[in-house]
């Protein structure tokens, strides 16, 4: 049984139909992309998993139950962690503050995220421990994102748009984040224009076109399709 099965998602804003009958599922430890121009349903598929969007129809599993429909704190609390496109972070809220105001472990893991796990990974975080949110860098921005939905001790993790916007440096230092979280097994499910990151971490890819799967398969089989990404992505 996938941990997350999507089957049949079709969602709408208003009267205009964003998704028709979209499929994917991710395993337990799977890192699983969401590929495609802008507009074409990516982050509107990320907000009808989540709870943000209201699908019209269709089925969305995790762990083996439905939650279609269910409001997003539900969804968070069943182990589902989102780092927002733009980040969101509370910006009059220190670094700490954002990291441990909704830190949660129902789960009972062996080994939680904790303040001290999360300082391991990103020390930039612990260097500004008190500071505001508002006052941080893009780039550390992103870093209390991540850090603040894996306080949460997620069993998917979802990442929409994971280095948009972000500097080289920086972006070399998500992705190896990204790398370290998939080595310790958590699922995921990242959205990001960096096709080459994505090729080499992806265990499968989802290419998204005018609301449809239009495509999926691993890293090996992307590439050795390279008209794929360059009808669906343009590159």
């Amino acid at each position: 049984m996938p941990l997350l099965e999507v089957r049949d998602l079709t969602a709408h804003y208003g009267a205009s139909q964003a998704l028709f009958g979209i499929d994917l599922a991710v395993e337990e430890g799977q890192f699983v992309t969401l590929v495609g121009r802008n507009g074409m349903g990516k982050s509107t598929t990320i907000r009808s998993i989540i709870g943000l969007m209201r699908s019209k129809q269709g089925s969305i599993r995790f762990a083996g139950e439905e939650i279609a429909g269910e409001p997003p704190h539900r969804v968070a609390q069943r182990g589902i962690g989102l780092v927002p496109e733009m980040r969101q972070i509370f910006p009059t809220l220190t670094v700490r503050e954002n990291l441990v105001a909704t830190a949660a472990d129902r789960a009972r893991r062996a080994s939680p995220w904790t303040l001290e796990r999360v300082h391991a990974l990103f020390p930039r975080l612990a260097e500004r421990a008190t500071n505001l949110g508002a006052n941080l860098s893009g780039g550390e921005q992103q870093m209390l994102a991540i850090g603040r939905a894996l306080m949460t001790n997620p069993r998917l993790l979802i990442l929409d748009e994971a280095t948009e916007g972000l500097a080289p440096l920086v972006r070399v230092e998500i992705w190896r984040c990204l790398e370290a979280l998939k080595d310790e097994g958590l699922a995921m499910i990242v959205v990001d224009k960096n096709i080459g990151a994505l090729k080499r971490l992806a265990d499968r890819h989802f290419v998204v076109e005018k609301g449809r799967v239009v495509w999926s398969g691993d890293s090996d089989a992307l590439t050795a399709q390279p008209e794929v990404l360059q009808r669906y992505v343009g590159v």
